[in-house]
């Protein structure tokens, strides 16, 4: 039966599917272990790790990375290892045509803004998974020309390659847009983000002072500049505001110069990548997270960021993260909402943060529980 988001499930038929035997092929661009890896590659892990667990044999066909092995078998999930972030997209069809591709009896094809295809050379049935389209991503990361090849690639030849496969994708929002490129309804289905749950984390206390905490890859598309810009604008009222960004990514460079542009420097702790439960502890310490990413097909950090009382502020513009609000014991739902408009800038993030953080210190002074997500402006 197909609702308003794609098949949906029968709650009457039973949670688990014996997959005893079958053979998934996952096409990925980075696995999870990758220092780059983000919320996308969290989200595959998973899902081949919910393959393998009910019996299915499970193979990642994904680039190397420095530091990495070709082969290895992780929580029942074989990872092969092979070519560059690039000619990966080469490769694999040339082994298909080879035939020395794994042996696989369905193919999941994830998409990141470049497509494998994998429906224009494989005999077995695709599924494709995307978390979100990459319009504004291609303008920001590449030149022109550059960038309308990629637009056609994601925009035109991928749906039209794979026009009979079945979709997944994490938001509403992404599908919407995947209809917008042409791609029928009835095919998409909306499978949403999840996460274990923060008791599995030693709790630590909010910070003494205001800090806000940015999490995710150091990319141009994550706008990190723009928490940054908020962060002096608010050191006027708060000079004891602190900023923590926590994360990898070949922008880093990037990001410390602007800090010290910004006059900063005694204010902003860069921590690299960070284990589970350290992630966890930044949550508990922030008044408020900050995201400011151009796009978020869901945003996985603002499910995360809610199950510790830690509000979010996002822009409503960046898609999937209008609908993701988490309050702790209360499930997914939307966020609050009222007559503001959107401002994709530093300085309706800056109103939007300054509000929050007043709002986080009363509701705790007197035991509430903040608001998770923001839905003014700035989400």
């Amino acid at each position: 039966m197909a609702g308003p988001h794609g098949p949906e499930r029968d709650e009457s038929a039973p949670q688990t599917t014996d997959l005893t035997g079958r053979r998934i092929l996952i096409l990925n661009w980075r696995d999870e272990h990758h220092p780059e890896a983000g919320g996308s590659e969290v989200y595959v892990g998973q899902i081949a790790r919910g393959f393998a667990e009910r019996g299915a044999v499970v193979t990642m066909l994904c680039p190397r990375y420095p530091g990495s092995t070709a082969r290895e078998t992780v929580d029942g999930v074989r990872y092969r290892r092979l070519a560059g972030r690039l000619s990966i997209y080469l490769v694999v069809p040339l082994l298909a045509l080879l035939r020395r591709l794994p042996r696989h009896d369905v193919v999941v094809e994830i998409q990141n803004g470049v497509p494998f295809l994998a429906a224009a050379y494989v005999r077995k049935p695709v599924v494709v998974v995307v978390h979100h389209v990459h319009r504004e991503q291609w303008k920001i990361l590449f030149k022109p020309l550059a960038a309308r090849f990629g637009w056609w690639l994601e925009s035109s030849l991928a749906p039209r390659v794979a026009r009979h496969a079945p979709y997944v994708t994490v938001s509403d929002a992404t599908r919407r847009e995947l209809v917008g490129l042409g791609i029928d309804a009835e095919r998409i289905s909306v499978v949403r983000n999840g996460s274990p749950s923060s008791a599995l984390h030693e709790p630590a206390a909010r910070s003494d002072v205001p800090e806000i905490l940015v999490l995710g890859r150091l990319v141009p598309h994550k706008r990190v500049e723009i928490a940054l810009e908020a962060a002096q604008r608010l050191r006027h009222d708060h000079p004891e505001l602190r900023v923590t960004v926590a994360g990898e990514g070949w922008w880093h460079h990037h990001l410390t110069e602007r800090v010290a542009e910004l006059g900063l420097g005694d204010a902003v702790t860069f921590t690299g990548h960070v284990s589970e439960d350290e992630k966890h502890r930044l949550y508990d310490r922030a008044w408020v997270h900050a995201l400011p990413s151009v796009k978020e097909g869901w945003g996985l950090v603002v499910v995360e960021a809610g199950m510790h009382q830690t509000p979010t502020v996002a822009f409503r513009s960046a898609g999937g993260v209008q609908v993701v609000g988490v309050q702790r014991g209360a499930g997914v739902g939307h966020g609050r909402g009222d007559e503001r408009e959107a401002a994709d800038d530093a300085e309706g993030l800056v109103a939007a943060v300054e509000e929050l953080e007043v709002e986080t210190h009363e509701e705790e002074e007197v035991g509430l529980e903040p608001n998770s997500v923001r839905d003014d402006g700035a989400i």
